[in-house]
């Protein structure tokens, strides 16, 4: 099947919405105070609900209620009509809200959204850099062993 621009954008978007989802709330406003901070009208006030939390055992088994968890979600129209969305895990109006605010501005201006929010892509490469570095010292080649026999 081939891939249509529907999808590298559907994909594109959801890569800065992954991005906005790992920022914390100074990287959010850092992000925003450079592109300008536009003015924004809430379509949905920022709110706080739950959301049922599903599991698997063992990542294929059947699924499984795991619990409640806290979601806070909002949607914002600009000046010039964009309206953009976001959800996010916990209790930060503030947070969701900036984050559908660069959703809507990523509509119109992807690569100043994206330049933005290159200080948080590459936070979270080092730590994902960093954790690969401690999994990598535990590592052990079982292939090296000696079995002690002579």
């Amino acid at each position: 099947m081939p891939v249509t621009s529907r999808d590298t954008e559907t994909d594109a978007r959801r890569a800065m919405m992954a991005l906005c989802a790992a920022a914390t709330t100074d990287e959010l406003s850092r992000a925003l105070t450079g592109l300008g901070a536009p003015e924004a009208e809430d379509l949905r006030t920022p709110e706080i609900g739950l959301v049922m939390a599903t599991g698997r055992i063992g990542g294929d088994g059947r699924p499984f209620n795991l619990g409640e968890v806290s979601v806070t979600r909002a949607a914002v129209r600009l000046t010039d009509g964009r309206t953009g969305f976001a959800y996010h895990l916990g209790r930060d109006r503030r947070r969701a809200r900036q984050a559908a605010i660069l959703d809507a501005l990523w509509q119109g201006d992807r690569l100043g959204v994206e330049a933005a929010l290159a200080p948080v892509a590459r936070r979270q490469a080092e730590e994902a850099a960093a954790e690969a570095r401690r999994t990598a010292a535990t590592r052990v080649d079982f292939l090296t062993l000696a079995r002690g026999e002579d």
